[in-house]
C-alpha cells in the first residue's frame, strides 16, 4: 500500500534517458519493469564481482605451487584467504558512505578497486604480490552498498523476492565457477582468470552507469543496511549469534578445503585440466538432494530439523575428507555430501536470519551475519593453510571437523523458527504518535506476529504467519492510513 499524498515512493521507471527515473506508483502484485531491470543489473553485478573470489577455488593451489614462495601452504591459504579479512573491515563503513555521497559512486570506486586488485594478482611475480592483490580485491567491498541501492530501487512489496535474486545469483556462480575454473586455468591460467575478473569488474562499471537506474530517493532503510544503533542487540541476541558463528564455520570449512582439495585430486591421479568431471556431477547431484529438503522445510514449518541435519551431514563429509583424501573415489564421496550440505546451508541461514531477527534490525543482523561470513573465509584460510604446512591434509578436515562439532552442539539448543515471513508496505512519512497508533492497530491483525513502524522511513514491516494471517485487514488499516 504507498501512501498517496506523502512523498514520492522509491519506485522507479524510466523515461527517455535509459538511466533516469522518475517517480511511478504501482500498487500491482508483480515487479515492474523499473524493478526487474534494476535486480537484474545489480545481481549481474554482484555475480561479477563473487567470480573473483569463486573461480580460483579450485585452482590456486595447484598454480601457486610455481609461484615463488607458493610452496608454502601457509601462505597458500593467506592469499586465499586475504580477501575476506579486507571485506569485513570494509563491508559495512562502504554501505554507510553510500548514503552520504551516493550509492553509484561508492559501488564504482570498489569496482575499481577490485579491478586494480585482479590486475595486480594477474601480473604478481611471486606470492605475496598475489596476497597484495587479493587484499584489494577484498576492498571493493561494496555488497552493502550494492544492497542499500537495491532497496532504493525496489518497492517494500518486492524487496524480498529481490534480494532472493541476488542471493540465487550467487550460488549459481559458486557452482559454475566450481567447473569453470578448471577448464579457464587450462585455457587461460590463473594469471588469466584474475586477469579476466578485472576486465569483467570494469564492464560491471557500465552495467552501474548505464543499465542500473538512478535512485530518485537514497535513505537508509532498516531492513537492508546495517544501523550502528542497533548492534548492541544484535550482538547480545544469543540466537542470531548462533547463526552468526554458522557462517563463519561454514566458510572457514570452505576456504581451508580447497587450500587442499585440488592438490588432493591431482595427487589422486586425475590431472588439473579434468577436475571438473568431479565438480559438476556432484554439484549437480547435491542439487536434487537438497531442492526437496528447502521444499519441506519452509512449507511445513521444520526449518530447524532440516537444517541440523545439513549441519550433520556437513560433519560426516568433514570425516569422510579427513579419512578419504588419500583415495579418490573417498574424495569424491565426500564432496557430493560436503555440496549438499553446503548449498544447503548457504540457502537456509540467510531465511533464518530474516525470521529470528527483530524486524526493524533485520539489516543490521544481516550485517553482522556478512561481517562474520568474510571473516571465516580468512580464519579459514589462513589457519587451514598453517596446519596444511605444519601437520598435514588430513589435520585440515580435522580442524574443520571441530568448527562442525562445535556448530551442531550450537545448532541443536536454537530456537525452532516460526513459520512465518516478512512483509512490508509503504505508508508514508508521519509523526511518531501516529505511527505508534498503526503499529499497535497492525499488531492486532490475526496473525501478525511483529508489527513495526518506521515513522521516519514511512515503512510498515509485520511478521506474519505463513498460514492465516488476515492480509485484507492488514490493507485496510494500511489503506486508510494513507487516505
Amino acid at each position: 500500500c504507498v501512501r498517496r499524498n506523502s512523498q514520492p515512493a522509491n519506485i522507479t521507471d524510466f523515461t527517455n534517458s535509459p538511466n533516469s527515473a522518475v517517480a511511478q506508483i504501482d500498487l500491482s502484485e508483480s515487479m515492474t519493469r523499473a524493478e526487474k531491470r534494476a535486480t537484474s543489473g545489480l545481481a549481474a553485478i554482484f555475480g561479477l564481482r563473487m567470480l573473483g573470489m569463486f573461480l580460483i577455488l579450485p585452482v590456486f593451489a595447484l598454480y601457486a605451487e610455481h609461484l615463488p614462495g607458493g610452496d608454502n601452504h601457509t601462505l597458500v591459504g593467506l592469499t586465499l584467504g586475504m580477501y575476506g579479512l579486507t571485506q569485513a573491515l570494509l563491508m559495512i563503513p562502504f554501505g554507510m558512505a553510500s548514503d552520504r555521497i551516493g550509492r553509484k559512486k561508492v559501488i564504482i570506486f570498489g569496482l575499481i578497486l577490485f579491478a586494480i586488485g585482479s590486475f595486480v594478482a594477474a601480473t604478481a611475480p611471486d606470492i605475496y604480490w598475489t596476497i597484495f592483490g587479493r587484499a584489494i580485491q577484498g576492498a571493493g567491498a561494496i555488497s552493502a552498498a550494492i544492497t542499500a541501492m537495491l532497496a532504493d530501487l525496489t518497492r517494500e512489496e518486492h524487496r524480498t523476492k529481490a534480494m532472493a535474486m541476488i542471493g540465487s545469483t550467487i550460488g549459481l556462480v559458486f557452482a559454475a565457477s566450481m567447473v569453470a575454473g578448471p577448464t579457464l586455468n587450462h585455457l587461460i591460467g590463473v594469471p588469466g582468470i584474475f586477469a579476466l575478473t578485472g576486465v569483467l569488474a570494469l564492464a560491471a562499471i557500465w552495467v552501474v552507469k548505464i543499465w542500473v537506474p538512478d535512485p530518485l530517493i537514497s535513505h537508509f532503510h532498516a531492513d537492508a543496511q546495517a544501523n550502528p544503533a542497533r548492534l548492541k542487540d544484535v550482538l547480545h541476541d544469543a540466537q542470531l549469534l548462533r547463526l552468526d558463528f554458522g557462517i563463519f564455520a561454514l566458510h572457514a570449512a570452505q576456504m581451508a578445503m580447497f587450500v587442499v582439495v585440488p592438490v588432493a585430486l591431482k595427487n589422486s591421479g586425475l590431472p588439473p585440466a579434468h577436475h571438473w568431471m568431479v565438480y559438476l556431477p556432484v554439484l549437480l547431484g547435491s542439487f536434487l538432494l537438497i531442492v526437496p529438503a528447502i521444499i519441506y522445510g519452509e512449507k511445513h514449518g521444520k526449518l530447524k530439523p532440516v537444517f541440523i541435519g545439513a549441519v550433520a551431514l556437513m560433519l560426516l563429509a568433514q570425516l569422510g575428507m579427513a579419512f578419504g583424501i588419500g583415495h579418490f573415489w573417498g574424495i569424491v564421496g565426500a564432496l557430493f555430501f560436503y555440496f549438499a550440505a553446503f548449498n544447503l546451508l548457504e540457502a537456509s541461514l540467510p531465511s533464518l536470519i530474516s525470521k529470528l531477527a527483530p524486524v526493524s534490525a533485520k539489516g543490521t543482523a544481516m550485517g553482522v551475519y556478512n561481517t562474520a561470513q568474510a571473516l571465516g573465509l580468512f580464519f579459514g584460510g589462513v589457519f587451514g593453510g598453517w596446519l596444511a604446512q605444519h601437520v598435514g591434509f588430513y589435520a585440515v578436515f580435522l580442524f574443520c571437523v571441530v568448527l562442525m562439532a562445535v556448530w551442531l552442539a550450537l545448532s541443536l539448543s536454537m530456537t525452532a523458527p516460526l513459520a512465518i515471513k516478512t512483509r512490508m508496505f509503504r505508508v508514508g512519512t508521519m509523526p511518531a504518535d501516529q505511527a505508534a497508533l498503526l503499529k499497535t492497530k497492525l499488531a492486532a491483525v490475526a496473525g501478525v506476529v511483529e508489527a513495526v513502524v518506521l515513522a521516519e522511513e514511512g515503512v510498515a514491516m509485520l511478521k506474519v504467519s505463513l498460514q492465516g494471517w488476515d492480509e485484507a485487514a492488514a490493507r485496510i488499516l494500511l489503506e486508510a492510513t494513507g487516505a
